[in-house]
């Protein structure tokens, strides 16, 4: 039951976000043959497949959740949204290895281990998505302010 009621809200949602898939979401140029369209078009399909799914066959198994996953479950959401608001202002290298890291010591790893996969998260992710991948992520406002105050100093 638990199933049906989940996959009912999350198919009323994703209904909502088709509607806007496919009615509010246009680029002015295709610069890509699927272009920027195609994905949240493809990804609502998708998803609304997978939940009907779900709604026709749900699984036969109870589904018995502890305090502490439902904890933990909170508390990754509020780390996913602290993490969004902070993205733009800290930058990407930073918010991920804040984030990294805060994830990692709350699923039960040391300070260090958490603290070396935030880093290695944040600068490897920054690496592969700006410079391999090309893409434009935040430098953050941090990052610009020690770059102006560089600049602004006579050597």
């Amino acid at each position: 039951m638990v199933d049906r009621i989940f996959a009912g809200v999350l198919l009323v949602v994703t209904l909502a976000y088709a509607v806007i898939a496919f009615t509010a979401i246009s680029a002015p140029f295709q610069y890509d043959p699927l272009g920027p369209e195609s994905w949240p078009r493809i990804l609502s399909l998708v998803a609304i497949v997978c939940l009907l799914v779900i709604l026709w066959k749900p699984d036969t198994e109870e589904m018995g959740v502890s305090r502490q996953t439902w904890f933990r479950l909170g508390a990754t959401v509020i780390l996913l949204i602290a993490y969004s608001e902070l993205y733009e202002p800290l930058g990407f290298i930073l918010a991920t290895i804040l984030f990294g890291t805060t994830l990692c010591a709350m699923l039960g790893a040391g300070f260090w281990r958490s603290a070396l996969f935030g880093v290695a998260t944040g600068v490897l992710g920054y690496l592969l998505c700006a410079m391999l991948l090309d893409l434009n992520l935040p430098e953050g406002e941090l990052y610009e302010a020690i770059v102006d105050s560089f600049e602004k100093e006579d050597f």
